[in-house]
């Protein structure tokens, strides 16, 4: 599938051009560099640039500037692609593109319509991304919440890049934070009975695990007084955990979050999968006793330090159960495991590729993704949270209070393993201040003008039925260049795992169509303003926009409405990547 025919050519008529000086012994390349074409810093020098020249030139042992002029001389046909191409010192190709070929851009996002922006990059390479795999010892926060928006996001890349990839929720239901709940909850559910009782010290405290205890006394009544202290706890551990867990399956629901698998760490345990891996790994001398505890001999496999897998007491270490449930996602026949952390973690992936690679599998078959902590803003004062005191806003409260579309997007403004400060005022503001709400309102804006259009009688036409050569604006090729960027962009992002990138390009697409919306007219005046949803944009559109007299010709209005329309159709495919809504009214 063409993704962005103008970098095609060109890159094609970059590499056609090395290729013919070889040919020709003016170069004397052996192993063509990969040619990569970037934005040029100022737009008076062209559309695109690259640096090809300068990566060949200690090679080629020429100066950057020579080597840029042999490739600029065995360009074939440059006409046919290019208005103009100049070497800048000390070696780029500064290269602006034929008008011509840049309108072919809509006519590609036309015959391509929601594929476009999609690749076979991955090859169908099967992919599993695990991501939230929050403790099921309370509500999802919003740190959990910024994990699932970069997870889902990063699926979504993948699939839309060529990968074959499968989503999972890791349930970390065995071990001490489990224990701790249930004693936290028995402690509640006695004082619910008016039995005065210490509170364990490392508890889960809050209103949530009160709750929890009501409802455990509500559905059994007094019956756990009766039973001995570590029964009742069992006991309230069971129905606490599952109550717990159906709240974080209903809250991602509503976050647009559904998981191909939910796997349990317990049945890694009860299915004795544990033991076998670690059999596996003592019979290649990969296990050594010392202390009376069991060691993971991770520095072999260039962790810092060899990792205690079973304790003294006999008890395995959450690396004993990771190391198993990573083997059990490699025998599953996945070629890349995608792990999405909290950035507390982030001594953790040394010891977890220390265990891929004693599982027989390459180092780089594991990436993790760090995510960093949100700090929740109001009013300017950083609201204060602590998981285990209780006092935390939850993914669900913030979904309530801005919405999910708000909420996702804000997740995604930054890179993942970068502190997001996330102010809720901002995320509620129907402004161009607001960034969800300016790029949805860019869609919602183009489908306004649709609706104008047809009221007005004005046809809405396809790219190939209209005569594109009449957008000579500098505007308008402004907008179509960016169109032409998304495939780049939706790869790029894909490949570093990144999908802020994506929301760095929405929001420059949403201000380019606001800003053309601005200084030019669609369709013909009459006089009046043409749509109150149209013209509406709070704090930026107190009054009807003040464009030029241009000459507004049917043919110019087809185009550009042309133009608007497949915009448009960008715009909902990236927010379509994020699990972000595209109204179509706001």
């Amino acid at each position: 599938m063409s993704q962005d025919i103008v970098r095609e050519k060109v890159v094609g008529a970059l590499e056609g051009a090395l290729h013919k000086a070889r040919r020709k012994g003016q170069l004397k390349i052996e192993s063509f560099p990969m040619v990569t074409l970037d934005l040029p810093k100022r737009p008076e020098w062209g559309d695109l640039a690259t640096t090809v020249a300068m990566s060949l030139a200690s090679s080629e042992q020429r100066s950057p500037h020579d080597v840029a002029q042999i490739i600029l001389e065995n360009l074939d046909r440059p006409e046919a692609i290019f208005d103009r191409v100049e070497i800048a010192r000390p070696g780029f190709l500064n290269m602006t593109v034929k008008r011509e070929l840049w309108l072919e851009v809509l006519n590609e996002i036309e015959e391509q319509g929601q594929a476009y922006g999609r690749s076979d990059l991955g090859k169908g390479r099967r992919v599993l991304v695990e991501y939230v795999s929050a403790n099921p010892t309370g509500p999802l926060h919003v740190g959990h919440g910024r994990g699932a928006a970069v997870g889902q996001a990063i699926a979504n890349l993948l699939t839309a890049t060529g990968y074959d990839v499968a989503s999972e929720y890791y349930i970390n239901d065995a071990g001490r934070q489990i224990k701790l709940l249930g004693a936290s909850v028995y402690a509640r559910y006695q004082e619910l009975h008016g039995r005065r009782v210490p509170f364990p010290e490392d508890g889960y405290r809050g209103a949530y695990i009160e709750a929890v205890a009501a409802h455990v006394r509500d559905r059994v009544g007094s019956t756990l007084l009766e039973l001995p202290v570590e029964q009742g706890q069992q006991r309230c551990q069971d129905l606490a955990y599952h109550e717990l867990l159906d709240g974080v399956r209903q809250d991602l629901q509503s976050f647009g979050i559904e998981f191909d698998s939910w796997f349990s760490e317990a049945s890694l345990l009860s299915s004795g999968s544990v033991e076998q891996v670690l059999e596996d790994l003592k019979r290649r001398d990969l296990l050594f006793e010392q202390d009376g505890a069991l060691w993971f001999r991770a520095t072999a496999f260039g962790d810092e330090k060899d990792r205690v897998v079973r304790k003294q007491e006999g008890e395995y270490t959450y690396l004993a159960s990771d190391i198993a449930y990573h083997r059990d996602k490699l025998l599953r026949g996945y070629d890349l495991l995608i792990d999405v952390w909290g950035a507390d973690h982030h001594g953790y992936i040394p010891r977890m590729e220390a265990a891929v690679q004693a599982c027989g599998h390459p180092k780089d078959c594991l990436r993790v993704v760090l995510v960093q902590m949100v700090n929740l803003v109001r009013g300017g004062q950083k609201i204060e949270m602590s998981k285990r005191a209780g006092e935390f806003t939850t993914l669900r409260e913030v979904m309530d209070e801005v919405g999910t579309d708000a909420a996702k997007f804000f997740f995604l403004m930054r890179r993942s393993d970068t502190p997001l400060d996330f102010d809720l005022e901002l995320a509620k503001q129907q402004s161009a201040e607001n960034p969800v709400y300016y790029v949805q309102y860019a869609h919602a804006r183009a489908a306004s003008l649709f609706r104008v259009a047809e009221a007005r009688g004005i046809p809405v036409p396809k790219p190939s039925e209209t005569e594109l050569g009449l957008l000579t604006d500098q505007d308008e090729l402004g907008l179509i260049r960016a169109l032409s960027r998304y495939p780049s962009v939706v790869e790029a992002s894909a490949a570093a795992l990144e999908p802020h990138r994506l929301t760095f390009y929405l929001q420059e697409l949403a201000a380019l169509l606001h800003n053309f919306y601005y200084k030019h007219r669609i369709m013909p005046s009459t006089g009046q303003v043409e749509s109150s949803d149209a013209e509406r944009f709070v704090k930026v559109d107190e009054a009807p926009p003040v464009r030029p007299r241009e000459q507004i010709t049917p043919g110019l209005t087809a185009a550009r409405l042309a133009l608007m329309r497949e915009v448009q159709q960008v715009i909902r495919n990236g927010l379509g990547l994020l699990g972000i809504a595209a109204p179509d009214r706001m």
